[in-house]
């Protein structure tokens, strides 16, 4: 019976392949207090163990889904990406490049002074910094170096070998330096770093929750007494009696008419008013010198919750709080903003700035949020189809730019295939946020296309590495393990110290900025976890986006120093 598996596997990979996908999202979904192998790497240790069958992988499959895989990366941060590097988040841009430039240092000097191999190193760099896609562009570089073929299969071959070694503690190291031993190296208290945050940017409590100027709403209806002091007054005027909330005036019954208010609807005694806010402000505020009624007739209006993607030049970089003055914002409520290809929660505070290829989540009446929706950009309406014409174009175009090979000096210099499809992700999905009128990638394609595709990389490249894999782990020993602790703890610390003193981040953000850099998503729940906040997120969305981008690039840039 086995050996029929066996047969059967070699005859037919694909099944391999499927295999060891399922296998490793199975075991890499299990985690502890947020840390975890991951689908990563349980997907390349299932392939590694299915390997040593013997099973070949050929043709264009492993290009395939790596190309596919880089595209999305690019295609989801390209918005951040180009704002941190042309706008308001340069400072945060160029920490995450000054970052990058020492995970390369870390795994360059750990592979110099351990006398690894070219493909030991890039493994090395790949597990200790946890960018998996770096070995992508480490493979196309190695493949370039004119190798003799049986010296370029040992190289790929003991690349995973390093990887599988060192990710443990890369991802795991990384979570615990950064929100365990941070704060103890910095001298921070993170929890009062992100209270004073929140009340330096207009917070009152947990960002978030009941305080803040933002919070989901209700509506409520109210008799006005003959001598009520809003009698006579228009709503605007209404609405000004209490300048520190967002309270509106919807709809008012006079007699047996509804009527919608407008901003100059004067308010008479014995006019039943709708009034919309945030629940303890109409409870508190206007429940104590009013009287509630149930008018369910003047209640009945058509409220929508809608996801928008921001375009507009004219919003982007604003805060909320000079958005809430606008004339279209009344009656608009907001709820969640997410931001970037990992979906960070921002913070809603006054001094929150939106950006463009942000997502808000509106709530309000229909003709309020569609009015809003005009004036910020599209609905992001959810849909199951992708523009495939889009990223079949893209891709191919990224990847004939990077096909291309320029001579310097007679050193042949290139993009390569996958460098040339990470390009082009990051050109269209910046695009894309500024012209959304094609393009459309739905958010589970984007997963689909980011984890999937690089899990049958990684799949392939365990099956095809398999039978050399406990022979390399043998060789490299121990060591290897060590080497990448010492290139994992290197860069983040010199990259605390350097966002605390060098480019003075407030506190509060400064950790979450060590995790965008080095793209390691876990330790920024760590952080937010020990300061009870989500405000580390702030540090987060451009670094990673910008971490991500060079640190997967590095792969190539590591093959060409050491070679």
């Amino acid at each position: 019976m086995f050996e029929w598996f066996a047969n059967t596997l070699r005859q037919y990979p694909e099944i391999a392949i499927f295999l060891s996908l399922a296998f490793g999202y199975y075991f890499g979904s299990f985690t502890y207090k947020g840390l975890g192998l991951g689908a990563v790497t349980a997907t390349l240790i299932a392939a590694v163990i299915i390997g040593q069958l013997g099973i070949e992988v050929t043709g264009p499959l492993k290009p395939f889904f790596f190309l596919m895989f880089l595209f999305a990366i690019g295609y989801a941060v390209g918005p951040q990406f180009v704002r941190g590097i042309a706008k308001d988040g340069l400072p945060q841009a160029l920490y995450a490049a000054v970052v990058c430039v020492f995970c390369l240092l870390g795994g360059y000097l750990a592979a110099r002074f351990a006398g690894y191999d070219l493909g030991s190193a890039a493994g090395l760099y790949a597990g200790s910094q946890t960018i998996s896609a770096s070995m992508g562009l480490a493979t196309d570089a190695i493949n370039r170096l004119g190798l003799p073929p049986e010296e370029t299969k040992r190289l790929l071959d003991a690349m995973p070998v390093a990887y599988a070694v060192t990710y443990i503690f890369g991802t795991m190291g990384s979570a615990i330096i950064i929100a365990l031993l941070g704060p103890a190296l910095l001298r921070i208290d993170l929890e009062a770093a992100c209270k004073r945050y929140e009340e330096k940017h207009g917070g009152k409590k947990e960002a978030g929750g009941p305080g803040t100027a933002w919070h989901q709403f209700e509506m409520r209806a109210y008799r006005v007494r003959p001598d009520g002091r809003v009698v006579g007054k228009t709503a605007t005027e209404i609405e000004h009696l209490a300048p520190e909330h967002r309270v509106f005036v919807e709809r008012f019954r006079r007699g047996d008419k509804i009527v919608d208010a407008t901003s100059d609807t004067v308010i008479q005694g014995g006019d039943v008013v709708a009034v919309v806010g945030r629940r303890d402000v109409l409870v508190n505020l206007i429940g104590a010198e009013a009287e509630e009624v149930d008018d369910r007739e003047l209640l009945a209006v058509p409220i929508e919750g809608v996801d928008v993607y921001v375009t507009s030049k004219d919003v982007d970089g604003r805060s909320l709080a000079e958005l809430a003055q606008l004339p279209w914002a009344r009656g608009v409520f907001l709820r969640k903003i997410t931001r970037g290809a990992t979906a960070t929660d921002i913070p809603i505070l006054p001094a929150t700035k939106v950006h463009r290829g942000d997502i808000l989540t509106l709530v309000g009446r229909t003709q309020d949020v569609g009015q809003a929706t005009k004036m910020l950009g599209y609905p992001d309406k959810v849909t199951d189809v992708a523009d495939v014409m889009f990223i079949g174009a893209a891709i191919a175009i990224g990847a004939l730019v990077g096909a291309i090979v320029y001579n310097v000096g007679g050193v042949p210099l290139t993009l390569s295939t996958s460098g040339g499809a990470l390009i082009a992700g990051l050109f269209f999905g910046w695009l894309r946020s500024v012209h959304p009128s094609f393009g459309r990638i739905p958010s589970p394609t984007v997963w689909f296309m980011n984890s999937v595709g690089l899990n049958v990389f990684i799949a392939i490249v365990g099956l095809s590495s398999g039978p050399k894999f406990v022979a390399g782990l043998q060789q490299l020993g121990f060591g290897l393990f060590l080497w990448g602790i010492f290139a994992t703890t290197l860069p983040l610390i010199l990259a605390m110290y350097v966002g605390k003193y060098l480019f003075r981040f407030d506190d509060a953000i400064v950790l979450g900025a060590v995790s965008g850099a080095r793209t390691t998503t876990a330790s920024l729940g760590m952080v937010n976890d020990r300061a009870k906040s989500q405000i580390p997120g702030l540090g987060y969305t451009v670094t990673y986006a910008v971490g991500n981008t060079l640190l997967t690039i590095w792969g190539m840039v590591l093959i060409i120093l050491l070679a």
